[in-house]
């Protein structure tokens, strides 16, 4: 389990969306995707394109890059030549494939808008944002999608200068018109995130991601991947479009949220239903894969192994740790209350609340300069991982008093680049392991294991290039093709070998479909595995949840308040908030029925739920569950 290879599902307020419907792979890393390529021109002659239905079928490119990648982003000429091949590209991709992922192909998309709008081609650009929109599945990214690239360029027709401060102004003016007839509740969560997102950016962290990610690949390589290179078109975009703009964006979103002082409705309280004390309930085994539990924070509630909470963990280099928790550098441990009040400051702005811990945070983030880039956004990731877990946990035994958990853990990395980078031993190491976790959770007796993280075959690629792993793209391509078999085999033999056991996992954060994207666990196919989405308090679809036919059920997994290590509680978002609340009901299930089997646990759930109009969403009601389970509470 490498740095890249796999990783937690939760959504940090860091990482949130930023240009609705022109995201930038930006905050803490270079995201994953494919590149795209030249100006959206009307195809002249029409072709039979090729269909697509798994992402590792697309193409690769490569893109030379000669010294500083930063001189590449900043000097007109030379990011000339580089978008221009990486937009030719995207378009012959666009062109000659049918692509059967609406996500992939927004991704490709955008970049092309990006690049437009660099160029100041505002009908391109225009015509990119509507096809992009007419992709969007959800409906706040339907009605959100390019409302800033159209106000832009609006404000470019009628003003001209986009130094001035009336050009400024004019997108103010036309973001307020656009936003002010939409149906705030549909939005409010997308425009929240936004708002976080523009008064959190800065120069230094734009430009930080360039100077620690990127540069590192080009210096080895000399190039960037399809998968790296759109990360400096959409750096240019933010230097040239969203800083200059930051100011207005942050003050036009604030002041639509402050004109708008409406809560959701939360159809969870009403559905929720805790199992009281002293009944004659069967205590429960829970399994928590994760990046470790605060255990001391459940007493009387765990399982037990020679008067000790049971639990296995293995470090990043695969090998067994004694640590229960991811261990804290001793130079970190003194500020360790500190930064997981910079995680609660980042669940703030997200939530849109303006705390103490909210203020210095988007002060931090905001003024960061490439050079703390690297320490401040490492830390962040080193906490989040430090927390992932025992938040889960707290989510899964939330009003079961006979729950007994135990903590399985995996070692997450933390660093922007791989540490260590894979090497044929280690991921041997890491795909003997799998089988390892099965005994343990055998071992327990365990009969609902949570599995809030996940990895797919192009990460895998992406960490090889980042080591300088393989000579060429297609023998990176071959490499993580055989190191992501072999974790898939053997993950999925792991859990197949434990057919009594039901595995819940998270659908994943990307807004993708995981069988598109060769996902893991949330694209295997197995009758004891769930996979679970994410929704907000009131039901509607969260714009990073993962969909499609291996995606079963959906769950509360918007700024979802549980406990992390120490005792301090904290919201976060992700589909790692969703996929426990299935195990929290899950377990709540066999402690009034432990007879029941997996398949006949996901059934009883589905067959309770409520399932939406456009039938993507299948929202699990644990009273209905529990009633009809034979529980009399």
């Amino acid at each position: 389990m490498t740095n890249r290879a796999l990783r937690l599902l939760s959504r940090p307020a860091l990482a949130a969306g930023l240009f609705l419907g022109l995201a930038a792979p930006l905050l803490p890393g270079i995201a994953v995707g494919q590149a795209r390529a030249a100006a959206a021109a009307p195809a002249q002659v029409q072709v039979l394109r090729q269909r697509i239905t798994k992402a590792d079928e697309l193409p690769r490119f490569s893109y030379p890059v000669q010294g500083s990648v930063e001189a590449l982003v900043r000097d007109p000429q030379k990011f000339a030549a580089f978008s221009g091949a990486v937009q030719r590209d995207t378009q012959s991709v666009l062109d000659r494939y049918d692509i059967a992922e609406k996500s992939t192909h927004r991704q490709l998309l955008n970049t092309l808008a990006q690049a437009a709008l660099l160029e100041e081609r505002w009908d391109d650009a225009l015509h990119l944002a509507d096809e992009i929109r007419t992709l969007q599945e959800k409906p706040a990214e339907r009605l959100l999608t390019g409302l800033q690239l159209r106000a832009i360029v609006a404000a470019a027709r009628k003003v001209g200068n986009r130094r001035s401060p009336e050009f400024a102004a004019e997108v103010g003016r036309q973001l307020a018109a656009a936003l002010e007839p939409l149906p705030f509740l549909v939005v409010r969560n997308d425009i929240q995130g936004a708002k976080a997102s523009a008064e959190q950016i800065g120069e230094g962290l734009a430009m930080g991601s360039v100077r620690n990610v990127l540069q590192p690949v080009a210096d080895r390589s000399g190039a960037l991947s399809s998968d790296l290179a759109p990360g400096v078109i959409s750096t240019r975009y933010v230097l040239e479009y969203v800083l200059p703009l930051k100011e207005v964006f942050a003050a036009t979103y604030k002041a639509y949220l402050a004109a708008h002082k409406v809560d959701k409705p939360d159809i969870w309280a009403a559905r929720d239903a805790a199992l009281p004390p002293g009944r004659n309930f069967t205590p429960v085994k829970v399994v928590i894969w994760d990046s470790g539990v605060d255990t001391s924070l459940f007493p009387g509630r765990l399982v037990e192994r020679d008067g000790q909470p049971a639990f296995i963990a293995f470090d990043l280099e695969a090998r067994p740790s004694a640590s229960p928790l991811r261990p804290i550098p001793p130079a970190l441990l003194p500020r360790l209350d500190a930064l997981q009040a910079r995680s609660k400051g980042l669940s703030d702005l997200r939530s849109n609340i303006d705390s103490p811990e909210a203020a210095a945070v988007r002060t931090l983030l905001s003024t960061l300069t490439p050079e703390q880039y690297k320490t401040v956004i490492e830390e962040l990731r080193l906490v989040g991982n430090y927390q992932h877990g025992t938040h889960v946990a707290g989510i899964a035994a939330a009003g079961n008093p006979y729950i007994r958990l135990a903590n399985a853990r995996i070692e997450f990395g933390h660093t922007l680049l791989p540490d260590p980078c894979p090497t044929p031993s280690l991921e041997a190491r890491t795909t003997d392991n799998f089988a390892r976790y099965a005994d343990f959770i055998r071992g327990t007796g365990a009969r609902v294991v949570n599995m809030s993280w996940g990895g797919n075959l192009r990460a895998y690629e992406v960490e090889l290039e980042q080591c300088q792993i393989g000579k060429d793209l297609r023998e990176r391509r071959e490499i993580a093709r055989r190191y992501f078999e072999a974790h898939l085999k053997a993950l999925t033999q792991a859990m197949a070998a434990l057919p009594e056991v039901l595995f819940v996992a998270s659908a994943g954060n990307s807004g993708n479909d995981p069988s598109f994207q060769d996902a893991y666990p949330s694209g295997i196919v197995l009758p004891n595995l769930v996979v679970v989405g994410a929704v907000d308090q009131a039901g509607d679809e969260t714009g990073f949840t993962s969909y499609g036919p291996t995606v079963a059920l959906h769950a509360n997994g918007y700024q979802v308040d549980s406990v992390v290590p120490g005792g301090r509680h904290i919201a976060f978002s992700g589909t790692s908030m969703a996929a426990p609340q299935v195990t929290n009901l899950a377990a709540k299930l066999l402690a009034v029925n432990p007879a029941l089997k997996p398949a006949e646990l996901i059934a009883l759930m589905r067959q309770t739920a409520d399932r939406s109009e456009d039938g993507r969403r299948v929202l699990i009601d644990p009273k209905k569950a529990l009633a009809q389970a034979g529980a009399a509470l």
